[in-house]
């Protein structure tokens, strides 16, 4: 509580206890020259404590009241409107911090304004904090990471790949082919040469659940299901180079990294400080497997992609044969966009995507 700048005579019968004796004592209590002043019943003697030297009790509708003194001491009283009464006409006024409690139009400002904060800090302040958290991560822990989640990955949704290893190395070695080429139209065109991010490609069986699919993890390593490529080697095995280059813009822009370090801020800063990563290493593979890239990742990595395939002479609107067949299968799943998960869960919707890559 505050001091009003008039003092006040205002009496109350109050109970005092000095911080030695458990026996209360009864006291007469008023407030004058900025001083609380006691006056026992019993001995007529007197104690006087500094206003500011007294912790004030929070003022509630029920209960006694209860005011801390210098020394130990303790003011009490059983009833907290008399009590009220007592200070108001005392001259003693509650903080600005027990007047916003006790008003409800501001607890419900206090509320709308907090609930603003932590909007504000989980859109912008926690993306911004988990970059800084990226360029501060070593290249080890990041590829540590990712092999981590690739393991979990292994143990709980995903089989060896039934695949020729024929026709995955073809699949690779056409990936790696248009990289190097759309690296030299680049430098050739004066817009630099700069090298893409080490990456490992992974192929994998997977169940019915996760389908035609293709994921980054931290680090580079990359993962296309076997079923991914049955839907396109055949007719359009350029549409496959496409999704790998999207997917090796993940990589390239760390979003999977910036993703999981989001989602375990809090413990991520903590490693940051101690040099210890393990708990955020054990809780990737839940966070990679259940959340989902943001929309403006996955137009980012879309990006990559379509830039690529035109410095590699390949034509973006190959990747509609893709979002083609994709589409059918959402189709006969039931129509729902998160019927497959993971890689394809988050990105923008389907005909943005074709617009994007079908522009000339």
């Amino acid at each position: 509580m505050d001091r009003a700048s008039s003092a006040a005579t205002a009496r109350l019968q109050a109970h005092f206890f000095d911080g030695r004796s458990a026996r209360p004592q009864r006291v007469q209590a008023w407030v004058s020259a900025g001083r609380l002043h006691l006056q026992s019943e019993e001995d007529q003697s007197l104690r006087h404590f500094e206003l500011q030297e007294v912790q004030w009790p929070e003022r509630q509708r029920h209960g006694q009241r209860q005011a801390e003194l210098p020394g130990g001491g303790l003011l009490s009283h059983h009833d907290g409107k008399t009590w009220d009464a007592w200070a108001q006409a005392s001259g003693l006024r509650d903080s600005l911090t027990v007047r916003w409690m006790q008003s409800w139009p501001y607890a419900a400002l206090a509320l709308l304004l907090c609930l603003g904060l932590v909007t504000g800090l989980w859109a912008w302040g926690v993306p911004w904090a988990a970059d800084r958290a990226v360029a501060l991560m070593p290249g080890a822990v990041e590829q540590q990471i990712g092999a981590q989640a690739l393991s979990w990955f292994d143990e709980k949704m995903l089989k060896p790949s039934q695949l020729p290893q024929a026709q995955q190395n073809a699949i690779a070695e056409r990936f790696a082919q248009a990289l190097n080429k759309a690296q030299a139209r680049s430098a050739a065109q004066g817009r630099g040469a700069r090298p893409w991010p080490a990456y490992r490609l992974h192929f994998r069986a997977a169940g019915e659940a996760m389908g035609p699919n293709a994921f980054a993890l931290p680090g580079g390593d990359i993962v296309m299901t076997d079923a991914l490529v049955q839907l396109l080697d055949q007719d359009s095995p350029q549409a496959l180079v496409g999704i790998l280059a999207h997917e090796l813009g993940h990589v390239q822009h760390q979003h999977g990294m910036r993703m999981v370090l989001q989602a375990g801020m809090v413990g991520t800063l903590a490693g940051l400080v101690v040099g210890d990563f393990s708990a955020l290493i054990a809780g990737v593979p839940a966070v990679m497997a259940q959340a989902a890239y943001s929309r403006d990742f996955e137009r980012e990595s879309d990006a990559v992609a379509r830039q690529l395939m035109l410095d590699a002479d390949i034509k973006p609107n190959v990747m509609l044969d893709f979002f083609d067949r994709i589409e059918a299968l959402r189709k006969k799943k039931g129509g729902s966009d998160n019927s497959l998960p993971i890689a394809f869960a988050s990105h923008p919707a389907d005909a943005e995507r074709k617009r994007f890559f079908g522009a000339p």
